[in-house]
């Protein structure tokens, strides 16, 4: 009986054996990729990661920050809207420095008033009051003026608007929130940041590369330069034109967004741009992979 038993588990070991290299041995046939993977489109290019940003003549995105510091009172904007020049994007508290400015204004109108008794009393009689007590009235006048430019120059800080026609990309505050002339903080990342973002005109985008110290040699003319750039997850791939490079190496940016990073590649920005209807559903921020050839 033993031995049945015996000879039983061998073979039922011996089948689930073939049965388990007949499953392992199943080839399964490899899914189609859902984009192909990035490749250079020139025959020698150098490869650089991009980012893309608002296209500005100098610099990237316009960041607004407050000249004064309150808690806000309006935000008159949101992410994705089309603003002019000039339009209100947000307001601070002005309650102290508007009664600073009504106090200004009170003392130019009692200022005035007696420059305006001594003026009268000197022209009636000369004799009554000396030239001196008139020109330091009206001196007086002047100095409460200036006072009340100054404060009203500083109660109009507080009505934040868009210094350029443009789109909204992020708005960093909300109605009830301090902020100061670094910004508003942001208790995830223990930095400030602008209350507003924006960009300029959006017919072009620009695509910021950071090409590695070592590939700067490399690097062709600019009459020269040719560049595709490739959309990450995607078979896209847009022609770039060349606008610039930025003269100056210096550490390459980690994206992560904390201030204690330390790296020790250095990188030298080149600016490129493309038209945003040859791709409009590319945002600022996106990160792309660039490809630079020469011509």
């Amino acid at each position: 009986m033993r031995e049945k038993i015996i000879i039983g588990l061998s073979i039922l070991g011996i089948l689930a054996g073939m049965f388990s290299a007949y499953v392992l041995g199943i080839q399964v046939k490899a899914q189609t990729p859902v984009f192909q993977p990035v490749s250079s489109p020139y025959v020698t290019a150098i490869y650089a990661n991009g980012i893309i940003e608002s296209y500005q003549s100098g610099g990237s995105n316009i960041n607004i920050y407050p000249e004064v510091s309150g808690p806000i009172t309006r935000v008159m904007v949101a992410e994705g809207q089309r603003v002019s020049a000039g339009m209100l994007l947000f307001s601070i508290d002005a309650s102290v420095q508007r009664a600073n400015a009504e106090l200004a204004e009170s003392n130019l109108a009692l200022a005035q008033d007696q420059y305006d008794k001594r003026r009268q009393s000197f022209e009636f009689d000369p004799n009554s009051i000396s030239k001196d007590v008139v020109d330091t009235a009206k001196d007086a006048v002047n100095q409460t003026t200036a006072a009340v430019n100054a404060a009203k120059a500083l109660l109009s800080k507080y009505a934040v608007r868009a210094p350029v026609d443009g789109i909204v990309l992020a708005v960093n505050t909300t109605t009830g929130s301090y902020v100061s002339a670094q910004g508003a903080y942001d208790a995830y990342t223990d930095g400030f940041d602008p209350l507003v973002v924006m960009t300029g005109s959006q017919e072009y985008l620009a695509v910021r590369c950071y090409v590695d110290e070592i590939l700067i040699s490399r690097l062709p003319a600019a009459e020269h330069i040719q560049s595709q750039m490739s959309l990450r997850g995607t078979n896209t791939k847009i022609p770039l034109e060349f606008v610039r490079v930025q003269p100056y190496v210096s550490p390459k940016i980690e994206l992560s967004n904390q201030r204690q990073e330390k790296v020790d590649l250095r990188v030298l920005p080149v600016i490129f741009r493309f038209k945003t209807k040859d791709a409009p559903t590319i945002y600022p921020g996106q990160l792309v992979d660039v490809f630079i050839g020469q011509n």
